[in-house]
């Protein structure tokens, strides 16, 4: 499969936050995330492993009790089941890959 983040459709997953699912096979899943300035994923957890990649901006992110501030070039994992959330103050773009796939991504 192939995919261009330029032909998939945003989906509006919270207020300034925007999801492109762009591919997804049986164990993983790559997702381009941008955020608006404000954007806001609120504290949750989900049984999938998450790593992810900033491309540009800054995002804060919150992996159980500790606050990263990350910028372009940097990485991240979320173990499975972790509470987790994340904010932007300037527009800002990660990639996400969850193992397994996220069943309520694959809406694309």
């Amino acid at each position: 499969m192939r995919a261009s983040a330029a032909h998939v459709d945003p989906v509006e997953m919270f207020t300034g936050v925007h999801r492109k699912t762009l591919v997804y096979g049986d164990k993983a899943m790559i997702c381009q995330i941008s955020f608006a300035p404000g954007g806001d994923v609120p504290l949750h957890n989900h049984p999938n492993e998450q790593t992810g990649y900033v491309l540009e901006g800054t995002l804060k992110l919150t992996i159980g009790e500790e606050l990263l501030v990350l910028k372009p070039g940097e990485a991240y994992v979320i173990p499975g089941n972790t509470p987790h959330a994340a904010t932007a103050d300037e527009p800002t773009v990660v990639l996400d890959i969850f193992s397994p796939p996220r069943e309520d991504y694959k809406d694309r």
